[in-house]
């Protein structure tokens, strides 16, 4: 105890008051911070801060409000208690944001977002930042599971080989690709299609990230119209203190797993930048599922002057998978490992660019233009037949994509004060422009991946190309009404043009199978739509600790590309399709404790009008059961959602540094039905892809250096469609059970040197999380079993 409390005394904190240099009082809510550090904290009312456990040595503080002028000083902190006051200035200045070099280390693996944050509005909003520093797992699959583990309430699909593509959604919405979320990097679209096809076929490598930023169904009015709101990826940058830095991580697991990722960053003068490679193979735990995949990014950032700043990003992904199909329920009993499609292959070709530029025009306008562009293509070849039966052998199915797009979005902040308090308006304006060629025809008949058609000139099965246009505009602001309430109310004007413009083949066969009639039918389809957006959201801080928020915002989506034509003997769509309407609601309270613990306990309601699902429909002429995608119905979704994450420690009042110790709940608990149905055969069904209950539970222990984590899954169990059937001989439509699963991770770092590792799936469980109606099925989806992975790394 003495030796503990002898180190601990070497260390230094500082503390203070920060005051209006005008009126002499005390300055709450003001951001502290120790510059290129990650020491940072907030002023409570009384305008007094306190920062603990910094090595002493020499520093720059900065003391910053949103609407008030900051201040910094060179300080030298000496061992022990050092206090340090400020006077500010009541004029709106905007702070580099290169002060920071660790954006939060809170200790927790969660936070929030502040109500203003760059040039992004989350007052009122439910939202969720994931902490990547914090995560103890295994990022070099992307193990869902383990990186979303404390957000609340989202269903996560287990059907890619080692996190190759993210599914997830939240709150009765599918996970299918993510398409119910809007998903950003650094702020700008990766989807195929925002609009048309918003299916993310790339997702950054866990490795690259600083943080994840997940905002709910309020998100529509800044973000796009999604029902889920956005998920936005934010990728790590070089540090800013040395000219160089590298980070280095090599890792080997199960089934032939290797994962290399390799990154470089730095600060040179007025010039930033962070670049990285991840190269990532394996052979999969099933036959026919080995992979290969390369990701590379780049990016580059110039400060011209004080007002003017701007950055170049690029990404590029390359991915081929051989795809074992799904498995009917038997077959997944009997042996969840085999596969019976050895000649089904996936290929994804993904180039991203991005321009983005910031100027400050004067103390109270801001203004960030981020141009992006998608260059992209994806490739699909095998059998689509039902999986209940073998491979026919002969041609394949091969459906090609290319993607086309570029936009830009814009956003002015006007920083002004009201009552004495500093508010914000957020003004900005969105065009895209989007085109997918598609294109579904036969290949070769061999087992190689061959993505070429055999006749490219006159396709067996379609050719379309859907041209998008989207032009919008939004405006939201923030009445700080009062030090304590805020009230945030938004607009957002949507104008959407999509059309589908090709053929498609026409064919009739006689009882022997032989062509009576095979032409091209052409098809031409046209939607031009604009409506308005309106919601408001509302937060009081009781303290600088905790709060209550509550939003309302209406939500839009589109009908995508795969609701207008696709050839698919498990799947129809009907031809009389129409989009989908609604809003979301979200009330709770969220906060810290005392840095014992963090929480975030809300409700959320879902009005779904005219929602597209899916149904089973008997074949009227060969009597087989097949999937049609209509508008179902109404459906009204609601729940509660809560994360808590306690400081073991602490709580019993014990303060040692080197030591942590914690354990969190994410708990879920949801209903969802279908109302106000033409079939009286829905009404009242539960919507599918809604477990009743998800629930994610773990601890984390550490010493020093040393990170030891345990964490348990359960998802409850949920239906596939409409008709909340519970099997089907094809395996594409039924229930699908509950399953729960436990990992375990620990990690350990030496000056420039660490080592982590673990096992997911710890007790080797069997289930499966999708039944899929096409690729990378059909049929049951089965989950990895018990795996081990294990990392080098090396940051210099």
């Amino acid at each position: 105890m003495l030796v503990g409390a002898a180190a601990f005394s070497q260390n230094a904190s500082v503390s203070g008051l920060i005051s209006w240099k005008s009126t002499g009082k005390a300055s709450s809510e003001t951001e502290i911070i120790l510059k290129y550090t990650s020491h940072k904290c907030k002023t409570d009312k009384n305008g007094a801060y306190e920062l603990t456990n910094i090595p002493p040595g020499s520093y720059t503080i900065i003391a910053f409000t949103l609407g008030l002028k900051s201040t910094e000083m060179e300080v030298n902190l000496s061992p022990g208690l050092n206090t340090i006051s400020f006077s500010l200035d009541s004029v709106a200045e905007v702070l580099e944001e290169i002060i920071v070099q660790a954006d939060y280390g809170s200790g927790f693996g969660l936070m929030h977002r502040q109500s203003v944050d760059g040039m992004d509005i989350f007052a009122g909003k439910k939202n969720e930042v994931v902490l990547l520093e914090e995560v103890n797992g295994n990022l070099a699959t992307n193990n869902s599971r383990q990186v979303y583990s404390r957000v609340a309430g989202l269903n996560i699909w287990e059907s890619d080989q080692a996190g190759t593509q993210l599914g997830i959604g939240g709150r009765g919405l599918s996970p299918n690709r993510t398409s119910n979320f809007n998903t950003r990097q650094n702020g700008y679209d990766i989807a195929a299609d925002a609009l048309g096809y918003p299916e993310s076929y790339y997702t950054p490598p866990t490795e690259a990230l600083s943080s994840i930023d997940v905002v709910r169904g309020a998100a529509s009015l800044q973000y796009g119209t999604q029902f889920g709101g956005v998920l936005n990826f934010r990728m790590k940058e070089g540090p800013n203190d040395r000219k160089i830095g590298l980070e280095s991580r090599q890792t080997i697991g199960s089934y032939g797993l290797f994962n290399s990722y390799n990154a470089l960053g730095g600060r040179i003068k007025n010039t930033s930048y962070y670049s990285f490679v991840n190269y990532k193979r394996g052979d999969g735990w099933r036959p026919n599922s080995e992979f290969d995949q390369f990701t590379g990014f780049v990016s580059v950032g110039q400060q011209f002057g004080q007002k003017f700043s701007m950055g170049v990003e690029y990404t590029g992904m390359r991915y081929l998978a051989h795809q074992p199909g799904g498995l009917t329920d038997d077959m997944f009993e009997n042996d969840p490992s085999q596969s019976i499609r050895d000649r089904n292959w996936f290929r994804v070709d993904w180039n991203i660019v991005a321009l983005k530029l910031n100027y400050v025009f004067n103390p109270k306008w801001r203004m960030e233009m981020r141009n992006f562009g998608l260059f992209s293509s994806r490739e699909a070849l095998g059998i689509l037949g039902y999986i209940n039966r073998p491979d026919p052998g002969g041609d394949r199915d091969l459906l090609s994509d290319v993607y086309r797009n570029y936009g830009n979005e814009t956003r002015l902040i006007y920083t002004y004060q009201i009552l004495g308090n500093p508010s914000n308006l957020l003004l900005g304006g969105r065009y895209y422009r989007g085109k997918t060629n598609r294109k579904q025809g036969l290949a070769s008949d061999g087992s190689d991946a061959n993505f070429t058609f055999n006749h490219p000139d006159n396709l067996e099965h379609s050719e379309y190309d859907f041209p998008s246009q989207n032009v919008a505009f939004f405006a939201e602001n923030v009445f700080q009404i009062s030090p304590k309430w805020s009230l945030t109310p938004g607009i957002r004007y949507e104008n959407i043009l999509t059309e589908a413009e090709g053929y498609y083949k026409y064919r009739v066969n006689n009882l022997a199978g032989n062509a009576l009639l095979d032409t091209n039918i052409a098809d031409y389809k046209h939607n031009h739509r604009s409506f308005v957006l309106a919601g408001i959201g509302t937060a009081y801080k009781f303290s600088n600790k905790w709060e209550v928020y509550s939003s309302i915002s209406q939500n839009y989506r589109a009908i995508n590309f795969n609701d207008m034509r696709v050839n698919n003997p498990n799947l129809r769509v009907d031809s009389n399709l129409q989009d989908e309407s609604g809003y979301s609601a979200d009330a709770g309270v969220r906060g810290t404790v005392q840095n014992l613990f963090i929480f975030d306990i809300s409700a959320f309601y879902l009005s779904y009008n005219d929602r597209i699902g899916s149904v089973l429909q008997t074949d009227q002429r060969t009597y087989r059961i097949y999937r049609l995608r209509t508008n179902v119905s109404d459906s009204r979704n609601y729940g509660v959602e809560s994360y808590v994450e306690l400081d073991v420690l602490q709580s019993f009042g014990i303060r040692k540094p080197d030591w942590k110790a914690s354990v969190f709940s994410n708990f879920t608990f949801q209903e969802a039905y279908y109302i106000d149905s033409e079939e009286r055969g829905y009404e009242g069904n539960r919507v599918e892809d809604v477990p009743q209950i998800i629930f994610k539970t773990g601890v984390n222990l550490g010493y020093k250096k040393l990170k030891l984590s345990y964490q348990y899954s359960y998802t409850a169990e949920q239906f596939t469609d409409a008709t909340n059937s519970i099997k089907t001989p094809t395996a594409i439509n039924g229930i699908i059970p509950s399953f729960w699963v436990m990992d375990l991770s620990a990690s350990y770092e030496y000056k420039w040197l660490g080592v982590s590792a673990g096992l997911n799936n710890l007790t080797n469980n069997s289930y499966f999380t999708r039944r899929a109606d096409g690729y990378p099925g059909p049929g049951i989806i089965p989950a990895e079993p018990i795996n081990f992975y294990t990392s080098l790394i090396i940051k210099i």
